[in-house]
């Protein structure tokens, strides 16, 4: 029997795999390793000076780091001690917020990355709880409460030494019900959330992950998304610990936009065969292609554009690919194109890529196809926390662009309306799951707990359907429906990603409708396109004329998804908006209109604008050329 705990997991694989490469990290200029065995000798001296700091089964300990080794061997010493990690995000800077969650949970100790201690120190003092917090970097003056990584390595040595006989028994003790993470929610409407995931939940989501994409040794992949994010945690780390495959991480920059900028070098560095993404960083590596592309020229571009149709029309949507003799002759156009063209993109990804697994529910199907065109798929999944996470995913043996794939095994799932009756194929309700990887539920928090899991099933709070072919088809969230006025729901996100996607003014949108005659849509727009246009166009925006040209511009993206336009017949109208806020900064993570996965938080921003979206519900503020839009357009600056 595969081994059911996160210790026997890891145990089994070092037996099995002790002399691969697990870890792979750069500090100055070359990636160091760290093989399988030798990360266990990093665990158990850990975990030894844990259990010496008198950590014991069931203590909550806080792991606030970037993605490194550290990371892996902290949360698996804490694990060891048979204790559970609380991962937080390195991106809360909120001291309220952070304080919070080490609160909630009752963290006992906290094992933070040089880069976030400081964080740490300014509320150490109102947590009542926290006995000492342990620094993985060498920092100099620290307080008695206040230890080094290799202080506890010292204390691990001291305590194999007096009592190391004991160890083997701590960790074989643990169970595979036993709590192993408590992962927060950004808490977008409330206090987050913090979601209870078991042993069982991570060992059990991992062999359902490796039934849906086997995962040879020789697998690896650069980690680019946060650690303690669910899919980086289990799609990532853990999937490849199990199948004796390896990790790389990004290397950490002096500050957050330099460690973004390192992901590309890294990502040739360590030539990865896959890639977890999310549609953030999935938008930024096409922006970046095409504009590599753009800068070759304009016959260049063209020559791409003619390669990317070509492609389109032979790929399809994956599963139903066309046939007959006309994509039989174009088959050697393609292989043509991709030897002059594809191939050198593929090469600025290490030239071993061969394919992304897209976490997140909405994936652009144009983004899809262009990557599945390019000959580096970008496979979309979709999951939960709460389902630790993996639901389902499109994987390179069998997928359907558009779809989030075929549900892994040993999941049960049903589509549920409004009263919780199970509906046929093809009809739209609410996702509801029942597995071994969903949470025991929300620590300290029984109602939410009730009010998510009802006999072993979670009601996900995710609209979808399932096709005929066993395919899920994901709606987006209950909570973020357009309700017009009539009672009638739609799901905005398909249409808030077109209107980015296919224009250059629109960097962001958010649309609202809650029994309201008519779709609004606040939208962020691209300065730098703009205040192009204007220039090109020979427009002042301090002048009227030149704010309401700007404006028309922006109104005229819109129009090209309404009869008669481009792209016409995507959605029905009735939801398309028919009123439009411009809004002079973005949705970001700083501004808390952004969560750590980078998805708006649609409370927040609709509290935050709700005059500007009572003043689209007025006559005036219908007219896209109002005070209010001109007021900003006047302000647009580089």
């Amino acid at each position: 029997m595969p081994g059911r705990t996160i210790p026997q997991l890891f145990e089994e694989s070092v037996k099995r795999y002790s002399n691969n490469v697990l870890m792979r990290q750069k500090e100055k200029d070359n990636y160091s390793v760290t093989t399988y065995s030798q990360m266990r000798e990093l665990v158990y001296k850990f975990s030894g000076g844990l259990i010496q700091l008198g950590l014991r089964k069931g203590d909550r300990v806080a792991l606030i780091s970037e993605g490194r080794n550290d990371w892996v061997m902290s949360e698996l010493a804490i694990l060891y001690s048979g204790a559970v990690n609380v991962p937080i995000s390195v991106k809360i800077d909120e001291l309220n917020d952070l304080k919070f969650r080490l609160t909630h949970s009752g963290c006992k100790l906290v094992i933070v990355s040089g880069r976030q201690f400081e964080k740490i120190k300014k509320i150490k003092h109102d947590l009542p709880e926290l006995e000492k917090i342990i620094v993985l970097d060498k920092i100099d003056n620290l307080a008695n409460d206040e230890i080094t990584k290799e202080d506890v390595f010292t204390l691990g040595k001291k305590y194999f030494e007096q009592s190391g006989e004991k160890f083997d028994s701590i960790w074989k003790s643990v169970e595979e019900n036993d709590y192993a993470n408590i992962c927060y929610t950004s808490g977008t409407t409330a206090d987050p959330k913090g979601i209870i995931l078991t042993h069982r939940n991570y060992t059990a989501n991992v062999e359902q992950s490796s039934s849906l994409l086997p995962v040879p040794e020789w697998y690896s992949s650069l980690l680019i998304l946060p650690w303690d994010h669910a899919f980086a945690h289990t799609a990532g780390i853990y999937t490849l610990i199990k199948n004796g495959a390896s990790m790389a991480s990004v290397q950490i920059g002096n500050t957050p936009l330099e460690t973004l900028k390192n992901i590309p070098v890294n990502i040739k560095e360590t030539k990865p065969v896959f890639l977890l993404s999310v549609p953030a960083l999935a938008k930024n590596f096409r922006k970046n292609i095409e504009k590599g592309i753009k800068a070759k020229g304009e016959k260049f571009y063209g020559l791409f554009q003619h390669a990317l149709k070509t492609a389109y029309e032979i790929n399809g949507d994956g599963f139903n690919k066309p046939s007959g003799l006309k994509t039989l002759m174009k088959k050697p156009l393609l292989k043509f194109y991709d030897k002059i063209l594809f191939s050198k993109i593929r090469e600025n990804f290490g030239g071993k890529l061969e394919f992304f697994i897209g976490g997140g529910a909405l994936l652009d199907i144009e983004l899809q196809k262009f990557f599945y065109a390019i000959g580096i798929p970008m496979f979309q999944g979709y999951g939960l926390t709460e389902t630790a996470p993996v639901i389902s995913a499109n994987v390179p043996n069998c997928h359907k662009l558009g779809s989030s794939g075929k549900l892994v095994a040993n999941l049960e799932l049903k589509i549920c309306d409004e009263k919780g009756s199970t509906l046929p194929v093809g009809q739209k309700g609410e996702i509801v799951v029942k597995g071994e990887n969903v949470m025991a539920g929300y620590w300290k928090n029984p109602e939410a707990t009730e009010e998510s899991i009802k006999d072993g099933w979670l009601y996900t709070g995710d609209l979808g359907y399932l096709d005929e072919d066993g395919f899920l088809f994901v709606l987006g969230r209950s909570k973020s429906l357009l309700i017009a006025n009539d009672g009638e729901k739609y799901s905005p996100e398909g249409i808030e990603e077109a209107l980015v996607e296919n224009s250059p003014y629109i960097d962001q949108a958010m649309l609202y409708n809650n029994q309201s005659p008519y779709t609004v849509a606040l939208i962020v727009p691209n300065k730098d396109e703009l205040l192009k246009y204007a220039k090109v166009s020979g427009l002042d925006i301090k002048t009227e004329e030149g704010q309401e040209s700007v404006l028309s511009l922006i109104q005229n993206e819109i129009e090209k998804f309404k009869e008669g336009g481009e792209f016409a017949g995507m959605f029905p109208e009735r939801w398309l908006p028919s009123a439009v806020a411009v809004l002079g900064e973005g949705f970001t993570e700083e501004n808390k209109f952004m969560n750590s996965t980078l998805k708006m938080v649609r409370g927040k921003i609709t509290e935050f604008y709700k005059s500007r979206i009572d003043y689209l519900l007025s006559p005036e503020g219908k007219i896209i050329s109002n005070h209010q839009n001109k007021i900003i357009i006047s302000r647009l600056k580089s």
